[in-house]
């Protein structure tokens, strides 16, 4: 089985949670691209790769990863796994315009609010909570863990004190990311 790993807003393939996923399931075993900071051309990769790779059994997504994992999990019938989810990026991300940073290489990149508009036409509504597991932890300092909570009523959920928006101890959860995917 193969897993697709997506980073959030401003992060890369070369983020500390890509780096623990590929170690666990092998590098051979996880495709982790550095997306653009342009939704539509992010969607645009993660379809490719998706369409171009067919054995993927499960997705893994991260902030603004994680929303794009509900709308591709929707659209290819895959399980994801959601740390920390965006839920409203088109209203967290606002805060980007005109100028987001990339947290990578510190460099800047231009933002635009059209770019909000996409991700709205993106968003699932009722997403069928059996494809998910959501890990959430409520010291998360960047997005509110209720928003997830809300989405995914009754939804297979760990949600745990403390913690931060990268999740802290993620590595911990990987056998249960696995026995999740192979469930």
């Amino acid at each position: 089985m193969k897993i697709l790993y997506i980073h959030g807003f401003g992060s890369s393939s070369f983020g500390s949670k890509s780096k623990v996923v590929k170690n666990y399931f092998g590098s051979s075993n996880v495709f982790s691209p550095s997306l653009s900071y342009v939704p539509h051309l992010a969607i645009d990769t993660l379809e490719q790769v998706i369409e171009f790779c067919p054995n993927i059994g499960g997705i893994i997504g991260s902030s603004l990863g994680g929303y794009y994992a509900i709308y591709l999990s929707h659209k290819f019938n895959i399980k994801s796994v959601l740390i920390n989810p965006a839920i409203r990026p088109y209203d967290i991300l606002r805060r980007a315009i005109p100028k987001g940073i990339n947290y990578y290489d510190n460099s800047f990149f231009e933002f635009k609010t059209q770019y909000l508009d996409f991700l709205k036409e993106i968003e699932i509504h009722n997403p069928d909570i059996s494809k998910f597991l959501i890990l959430l932890q409520k010291g998360d300092e960047v997005l509110d863990y209720r928003e997830a909570l809300e989405k995914f009523p009754n939804g297979n959920i760990l949600l745990e004190e403390g913690g931060n928006h990268s999740f802290e101890n993620f590595e911990s959860k990987l056998p249960t990311i696995r026995s999740f995917f192979n469930g």
